[in-house]
């Protein structure tokens, strides 16, 4: 399999489910619409976004949360995704951090092209979402009754916040969360990868 990724994006998140499965991988870095073979990326995935995966039957898979659920059912003795009812409540989570974090949010406050009056609205929305997550991480060690690849999208995006001017004091829940998912020997390795190619390319 090839997957396409840029540094601390939220390909990050199919990168630590591909560790924690223990599936073999190649990595391509993308980085302004080019891989780092020097190929056009929009040929590989028109629409420019990564993760995209290319399967070893030769299909690219796009969207991470479809990306997340196939490495999953490629490795189910991994336990990153339940099964049943649960995988039901598993997708609410992937489609609200997909959704009310990822696309709507903290993705557009991090782009240099949203306006900053803009980005003020966008904090404010963020501030009520990240709020909300919280208050359903009280009590709990994951956002299922186990680790999932909820978790990582989620741990992943929140991450986000540090270059953001959102003060997490106000969420230690989250803060526990995120730390737990960085503190698994698969998450740390992805996340410390990334970070060195991310600084490098800064």
């Amino acid at each position: 399999m090839d997957l396409y990724f840029s540094p601390l994006a939220c390909s990050l998140a199919s990168r630590i489910a591909l560790y924690e499965a223990g599936l073999a991988a190649t990595y391509i870095k993308v980085k302004d619409k080019t891989t780092s073979d020097g190929k056009d990326f929009l040929t590989i995935n028109s629409r420019g976004q990564v993760p995209a995966l290319r399967t070893d039957d030769g299909e690219l898979l796009t969207e991470n949360v479809a990306v997340l659920e196939y490495i999953t059912d490629l490795a189910p003795r991994a336990g990153l995704a339940p099964t049943s009812r649960e995988r039901v409540r598993m997708r609410k989570w992937l489609a609200l951090v997909n959704s009310e974090l990822h696309t709507s949010v903290l993705g557009p406050m991090l782009s240099s092209k949203t306006p900053e009056a803009v980005k003020t609205h966008l904090r404010d929305r963020a501030v009520e979402v990240l709020t909300w997550l919280d208050l359903q991480l009280a009590g709990r060690t994951w956002l299922l009754d186990q680790y999932s690849v909820a978790d990582i999208y989620a741990a992943v995006v929140v991450n986000w916040t540090q270059a953001l001017p959102i003060d997490m004091k106000a969420f230690p829940n989250l803060n526990a969360h995120r730390a737990r998912v960085f503190a698994r020997p698969a998450a740390a390795k992805g996340l410390a990868e990334e970070f060195a190619m991310y600084r490098a390319a800064a």
